[in-house]
């Protein structure tokens, strides 16, 4: 077979008709033009519309698929940030463009540390992106370890009461909750509750209550991580017959919460990782130690194909840069992959220095 400049062919994978400009060959940083490329050959094609990685091209007469290559799974990944408000407005769009390009790159936001995540095989290979963003795109772009979401919790039942109380001139404002907060289950979503009775706040105050409660849960008291894992019930309070109104309710539901959560002994929540690492059986040993002193449980061994396999639990804040690590220790020929698996609480001397580096940045 064969393809030629300025001729049509079909895309096998998406149904359509791509129109072929003029062929190249690659020589270097040179591209010299040619009229045909034939089998076996390898040659450059621009400006294609359809056409993306992985997407098979033939004659429409005679379709055919070729499987697409199977890519690795990115094993590193960096917070991406524009230098300059324009680059700010460019930035999704050079990033599409770049993980539609090359497929062992993916980004994704992280809700919730509202970052914009790139990930890729290694080090290397983002700052490359990055500086292709840049000359291609025109985007500058700043690369920084992902920041690890942390979640807070409390441990006891705690009640705390909240009067929002302003007289100015005209009408004043009033509203009055009182909160019962109990910790649920690891892994349980927030719950709110009312049992008020008598009519102590009337019903339809009670909706604002739980608005400021929701609102409230975005930010704890230890270091201003979501809260997680907590049932709210407003069981009593006051109003007044003038002066209270919904947002007067909603602060006092989202000051009930902030009291109530430093009276609950609140603690932080980090992400623990399953990690499967597999290396050659030489450095089995060096892996695990490291594994130990990254606060890991080790939960199994087994070899495979030759390699050691090691299946562990670790937190998130300590495999970072892992892909790093891994490649040092065992001369690049150890890969390991890891996914999600629960919160756990932070062991307090941890706590405390993550606690103060909020409060130096909130400075």
């Amino acid at each position: 077979g064969g393809i030629d400049s300025n001729s049509q062919v079909w895309n096998a994978m998406r149904s359509g008709v791509e129109r072929i400009g003029q062929l190249f060959i690659l020589r270097g940083k040179t591209q010299e033009p040619v009229s045909q490329l034939g089998a076996g050959d390898i040659g450059a094609v621009a400006k294609l519309s359809l056409t993306n990685t992985g997407d098979t091209l033939c004659s429409q007469a005679q379709p055919v698929k070729i499987v697409p290559i199977l890519f690795p799974e990115p094993t590193f990944s960096e917070a991406v940030y524009p230098k300059t408000k324009a680059d700010l407005d460019k930035l999704g769009a050079a990033l599409s463009r770049l993980s539609e390009e090359d497929p062992t790159l993916q980004v994704h936001r992280e809700a919730d540390t509202g970052e914009t995540i790139l990930s890729g095989l290694g080090e290397t290979h983002l700052e490359v992106a990055a500086e292709k963003m840049l000359r291609k795109f025109g985007v500058g772009v700043g690369l920084d370890p992902p920041q690890v979401p942390y979640k807070e919790t409390v441990t006891t039942s705690a009640k705390a009461e909240y009067k929002h109380k302003k007289q100015t001139g005209g009408h004043g404002q009033y509203g009055h909750v009182l909160l019962e907060l109990a910790p649920l289950p690891r892994g349980s979503t927030p719950e709110f509750a009312s049992k008020v009775v008598g009519g102590s706040i009337p019903r339809n105050y009670i909706p604002a209550v739980e608005k400021g409660v929701n609102e409230a849960l975005h930010e704890g008291v230890l270091a201003r991580y979501p809260v997680v894992d907590i049932k709210t019930t407003v069981y009593d309070g006051s109003y007044h017959p003038v002066d209270s109104s919904e947002i007067c309710f909603k602060i006092a539901g989202a000051g009930a919460l902030k009291k109530g959560l430093s009276q609950g002994q609140p603690i932080l929540l980090e992400p623990i990782m399953n990690i499967r690492v597999e290396v050659p059986e030489s450095y089995t040993g060096d892996v695990i130690g490291d594994l130990n002193t990254k606060r890991a449980r080790v939960q199994g061994m087994n070899p495979e194909a030759g390699n050691n396999v090691i299946e562990a639990q670790v937190p998130l804040a300590e495999i970072l840069r892992y892909t790093i690590d891994l490649k040092t220790m065992t001369q690049g020929r150890g890969s390991y992959n890891a996914e999600f698996s629960h919160y756990e609480e932070v062991p307090s001397h941890i706590a405390q220095k993550i606690i103060a580096e909020r409060q130096t940045k909130k400075a």
